[in-house]
């Protein structure tokens, strides 16, 4: 059981974006047991609520009153057969997910309202007790009371609008996600080697994670430290190094306190540099990414790795285990790769 479920049951997910298996992998880090069941929908069997609220391409989860087919009436009849220990006021709130489902969402909305009513709740749309959720999806719906909605701040740190930017800068949608795929939580340590400028740094500082970035260029250090000032309370420690010759030592020699189970870090996370003639400092860039591999394997017990081709083979001969990849679409010319290595 995860820590602040609170509750034993089922859980409904409402998933954000258009790749349900990159959403479901992601909803893994503060989920149990996630099943994708609809277009946009995914089940799990526990919940940490508090970290659901970190999650990138996670909208909302429901403690489920139970799975119907795609209708009005069907929903109803559910709601009427189902075990209520609540009481209170209510809303009810209806979405046709991707509108697959062609469903009248307002009738759903009052038809499971009234239902409510006769068990004896009130209906208040602005400041309710409970809130019923219903989602239909293809020839699905999940019925559940909203118990977390993951926090939708992104658009305040748009790459842009920092005090350092330059192109090419990951959105911190995607960089949170990242974060969150590697598995690290408050108080674990995050390696970016190739920090950049410093985006995964502030998002898994934001998580309560303690983030650790190296950038081969002195220009790209002072920046991050700049934008990580900007949103973190705590500016991480940012060094200029090689990410094939790392600057960190293992059994308990890390850049800040000592550790004891033989890894400086607990996660690595890069976006490998794009552009098949990409030449960076004195590495051609299969050397730059094949020597980053090595060392982060040397360093941590699992990475997330981006790019814009795949690393597998690459990670592999680094002595990585891939454990899946997931391939999404930028715009009509860059595809990111994103490799789960442990």
């Amino acid at each position: 059981m995860l820590p602040g479920r609170g509750r034993r049951g089922v859980y409904g997910l409402e998933l954000a974006g258009e790749d349900d298996a990159f959403a479901a992998r992601e909803a893994a880090c503060a989920a149990t047991g996630v099943e994708v069941v609809a277009p946009g929908l995914a089940t799990a069997r526990g919940v940490d609520a508090e970290r659901l609220r970190s999650l990138a391409y996670t909208h909302r989860a429901s403690h489920l009153l139970g799975h119907a087919a795609a209708s009005v009436d069907a929903a109803k009849a559910l709601v009427e057969a189902a075990t209520i220990a609540r009481t209170g006021s209510v809303a009810v709130r209806a979405r046709d997910v991707r509108g697959t489902a062609g469903v009248d969402t307002r009738r759903a909305e009052r038809a499971l309202g009234a239902a409510l009513v006769d068990r004896g709740f009130t209906v208040d749309l602005d400041t309710p007790d409970h809130e019923l959720r219903a989602c239909f999806a293809d020839d699905s719906c999940l019925v559940g009371w909203l118990v977390a909605e993951s926090v939708r701040d992104y658009g305040d740190r748009r790459p842009t609008d920092r005090p350092f930017f330059q192109p090419g800068s990951m959105a911190p949608l995607d960089a949170r996600a990242l974060v969150n795929l590697t598995g690290v939580g408050p108080g674990d340590r995050l390696l970016d080697p190739m920090c950049g400028t410093g985006g995964t740094l502030i998002e898994a500082g934001l998580i309560g994670a303690h983030p650790v970035g190296i950038d081969a260029q002195w220009k790209m250090v002072h920046g991050a430290r700049e934008n990580c000032r900007a949103y973190l309370d705590t500016e991480p420690a940012i060094l200029r190094g090689d990410a094939t010759r790392l600057p960190l030592a293992v059994d308990g020699e890390g850049p800040e306190a000592p550790r004891t189970d033989g890894n400086a870090v607990d996660a690595v996370v890069f976006d490998a540099p794009y552009g098949r003639q990409s030449k960076i400092a004195r590495h051609s860039l299969v050397d730059l990414v094949g020597g980053a591999l090595t060392e982060a394997r040397r360093v941590a017990p699992r990475a997330v790795v981006v790019g814009d081709r795949s690393w597998s083979e690459a990670a592999r001969a680094a002595g990585w285990t891939v454990e899946t990849t997931f391939e999404r679409r930028v715009h009509g010319s860059l595809v990111r790769h994103v490799h789960l290595l442990r």
